[in-house]
């Protein structure tokens, strides 16, 4: 894994958006796969000790993605994430929120729509992704309830899995 990878966090106040781009030292089939696999999101998603577990996931347009993130003593935060286009390999946008363990949406919490382009250079891939906040309280609540640490995390934790992956890829 490359430090000197780029990573980009802005947000955009004025018109209620977050701005994440973010390389990765693989492929782009390796890292697409990463984003919208529920085995593989459930290995990275939670920034750690917290862990991701799936109740349900369909990837496809009109599909979801039901899952917990759970704490180390069991405590759950369910949310949902709604497929709204896909573009095989290239795109997928969705409207993500936080909900109950049977996939109600929370009206008490925010919810935003994630862009998430990909984008191959060479033996690397380009993740970019922007979130879009119905209101700039919906925005801050997200900041600080601690996305930024979080998220992070997470795709931190998606570099060290993307290498085992290339690793068990280089055996074969």
């Amino acid at each position: 894994m490359k430090s000197s990878l780029l990573f980009n966090f802005t947000v955009h106040k004025e018109n209620k958006s977050i701005r994440i781009q973010r390389m990765f030292d693989a492929e782009l089939a390796l890292v697409w796969r990463a984003w919208t696999s529920s085995e593989l999101l459930d290995q990275w998603w939670a920034p750690k000790p917290w862990k991701a577990e799936t109740k349900s996931m369909v990837f496809k347009e009109g599909g979801h993605w039901h899952y917990a993130m759970v704490s180390p003593a069991g405590e759950k935060h369910w949310a949902k994430v709604l497929y709204l286009t896909i573009k095989e390999k290239e795109s997928f946008k969705a409207k993500d929120g936080f909900c109950d363990e049977n996939g109600t949406m929370s009206q008490e919490l925010p919810q935003n729509y994630w862009d998430n382009q990909f984008i191959s250079k060479e033996n690397q891939t380009l993740v970019d992704v922007t979130l879009t906040f119905d209101s700039l309280g919906d925005l801050e609540k997200i900041i600080e309830m601690g996305f930024k640490e979080g998220f992070t995390a997470g795709l931190t934790q998606l570099d060290h899995l993307l290498e085992t992956l290339k690793s068990k890829e280089n055996e074969k």
